[in-house]
């Protein structure tokens, strides 16, 4: 594939979008309705690690695409740390843990 058009075409966007796409679904368990505190952060910073992977591309210099990537990774920090409070809580099982924690680590 050659230059990409959107961000839509980028692999790390996707790979973003699924992450979003798992953390929304693992977090709509009952297990979470009891800490939607834990719950609202988790889906934030992943749309967050999404969005700025998209925004970084629009602003149209690599510079500030670069800049985007890294708030993003660290978004992607942030949702991997939440899943290790998930996890201590028995909010989440090992396998949730190491699935989402290896999309996040992923990005």
């Amino acid at each position: 594939m050659g230059r990409a058009h959107g961000f839509e075409d980028l692999k790390v966007w996707q790979a973003a979008r699924e992450l979003v796409r798992s953390v929304y679904q693992l977090t709509s368990s009952q297990k979470f309705h009891k800490d939607a505190a834990l719950r609202d952060q988790l889906r934030r910073a992943a749309v967050s690690s999404m969005a700025n992977i998209a925004e970084g591309f629009e602003r149209g210099s690599k510079r500030e695409f670069g800049r985007f990537l890294y708030m993003a990774r660290g978004s992607a920090g942030e949702v991997r740390s939440h899943l290790y409070v998930a996890k201590d809580l028995d909010y989440i099982t090992p396998l949730e843990f190491d699935e989402l924690n290896g999309q996040a680590t992923r990005l």
